[in-house]
């Protein structure tokens, strides 16, 4: 099987060249050989995808299925999942079977996707390195001893190292654009209000956000169709018609407009991170978009904004986990009061702990006005800066992380140090904007990511800029590479630190460079 591309294989399965059982046993095989050293999967619902990918299977023999039928992926275990556990990476939720479907988990169903099982992830999605799940953290297939970034990295390495073509993520501060730069996939956040919140384990309800992990940006269009759309059951779910994204990516870039803040190409900028961002902008013109500046002068408030903001919905949230309704029950307790006490100790970890205190601090009766208040007109001034900018470019283009992926542990001691990490994306978030993270070259060996933002509900025009890209430069191609010694990048066997090896699917040698 070549790079397994959702529309390659979804092209394989119309031609009955491949079997979706057949797709999803080479799956099942790629997870049993390499999630021992990635951690990317917490659940593999083998049997269940097998029986999923036979229906699938006949519904093609017969001709009828759609574009998606029988494409295996996997669900950030963030989303409920009927009859299958839901863990949401954390010790409260170990033992929790949802009783229900997320929408974005019946849709997909529904769309004849087969789930073959659910990923890894930061603790209730809060963190930026997926170190803090209670099922241990996740390693970057480019680099075992590296961060594969959070909180969607189970996601982002399972689809990086091949072992499903698409995954789900979902992103509140950057949780999917983040990881999918460090591990050179492509990774898309939608506008907020576009896909269904509606049975997606709530951490910040203004700012969460369902997305998608993929190869490149027409999957990612074929798999927006597919997830975006009026909910009902969601009351911030937008009612607006939902285009066909991947009817709408083959449009010229010509006399386009892409806005660069000199904001983003700021002193903690790593140097190699900021020249491969450069170059991309330059494809871009070559491609004959036009490369204008605009100003985001209220960036540098985005992450004490966040960290009021996001802190302040956790704790009201998570405060339905109690040991009485949800999850983990403390034992042996004497009293309600102590029950409280004793599964929230118990059930949550340091990281969720220090959210959930921070944000019952700033909620308090005497501090409301001095940071939540506060931090919501910040917000206002975060969004009007993008209102600004939209109005001199079609899109905005800036690097999405500062640095290519960090070691593990490297910044676990220092929570602002990790929160910097998100410098690049909280702003997308806190202004409800679709966004989208594209490999666009290498840093120190690792992948970097181009970071493209649209207005809301301008998904079409931020993937059709993404497609482009990807129609000129080839960086979406690059498998597990390290640089030879002739300094171009090659396939190679990464080591883990366990002395295992582990390869991955697919054979395709990157050149690298652009097309044109």
């Amino acid at each position: 099987m070549q790079r397994p591309t959702v529309a390659g294989l979804s092209r394989l399965l119309r031609k009955r060249e491949a079997s979706s059982r057949e797709l999803v046993q080479q799956c099942l095989q790629e997870i049993e050989r390499h999630n021992g050293d990635l951690n990317a999967f917490i659940t593999v619902t083998a049997e269940q995808a097998l029986t999923a990918a036979d229906a699938a299977d006949a519904l093609l023999a017969r001709g009828e299925g759609g574009p998606l039928t029988g494409i295996p992926f996997a669900h950030k275990d963030i989303f409920c999942t009927r009859g299958v556990r839901t863990t949401c990476g954390s010790k409260m939720l170990e033992h929790f079977v949802a009783p229900y479907d997320a929408t974005v988990v019946e849709r997909m169903a529904a769309a004849g996707l087969v789930m073959v099982g659910k990923t890894n992830m930061d603790e209730f999605a809060m963190g930026s390195s997926n170190e803090t799940s209670f099922f241990g953290p996740v390693r970057n297939p480019w680099d075992p001893e590296r961060s594969p970034g959070g909180s969607s990295g189970g996601s982002a390495a399972a689809v990086a190292a091949g072992l499903v073509p698409a995954a789900t993520g979902t992103d509140t501060g950057g949780s999917i654009r983040q990881p999918a730069a460090m591990t050179g996939i492509t990774g898309f956040k939608p506008t907020y209000g576009r896909v269904s919140r509606y049975g997606m384990i709530a951490f910040a309800s203004s700012l969460d956000q369902a997305g998608i992990f993929a190869a490149s940006a027409e999957d990612a269009a074929l798999l927006l169709e597919v997830m975006a759309g009026f909910d009902p059951r969601d009351s911030t779910s937008a009612d607006l018609p939902v285009p066909a994204y991947s009817q709408e990516i083959g449009a010229s870039l010509k006399g386009r407009r892409i806005g660069v803040p000199p904001e983003f190409f700021d002193a903690g900028l790593d140097a190699e991170c900021g020249a491969r961002v450069r170059e991309a902008l330059g494809v871009f013109e070559q491609l004959g978009a036009k490369i204008v500046e605009v100003s985001l002068p209220h960036l540098g408030l985005s992450i004490p904004t966040y960290y009021i903001v996001a802190p302040a919905e956790c704790s009201s949230n998570l405060a339905r986990f109690d040991g009485v309704r949800f999850g983990h029950r403390a034992a042996g307790v004497g009293s309600l009061e102590e029950l409280y006490k004793r599964t929230r100790q118990e059930g949550f970890g340091a990281e969720v702990k220090r959210r959930i205190m921070t944000g019952t601090y700033v909620l308090s009766a005497g501090y409301y006005d001095a940071y939540y208040l506060q931090a919501q007109k910040a917000r206002r001034l975060i969004a009007e800066d993008f209102r600004q900018a939209f109005a001199a470019a079609d899109i905005i283009a800036g690097p999405t992380a500062p640095t290519a992926a960090f070691r593990l542990g490297e910044k676990t001691a220092d929570p602002v140090q990790m929160y910097l990490n998100d410098i690049y994306t909280i702003a997308v978030n806190l202004a409800g904007l679709p966004g989208i993270s594209i490999p666009c070259g290498y840093a120190q060996d690792l992948p970097v990511g181009l970071q493209l933002i649209g207005p809301a509900f301008g998904e079409a025009a931020v993937l059709n800029f993404a497609h482009q890209y990807q129609t000129a430069a080839d960086w979406h191609r690059h498998r597990i590479a390290r640089s030879g010694a002739d300094g171009l990048p090659r396939m190679i066997d990464v080591t883990g630190s366990t002395g295992r090896s582990f390869s991955v699917v697919g054979t395709e040698m990157p050149t690298g460079k652009p097309r044109r």
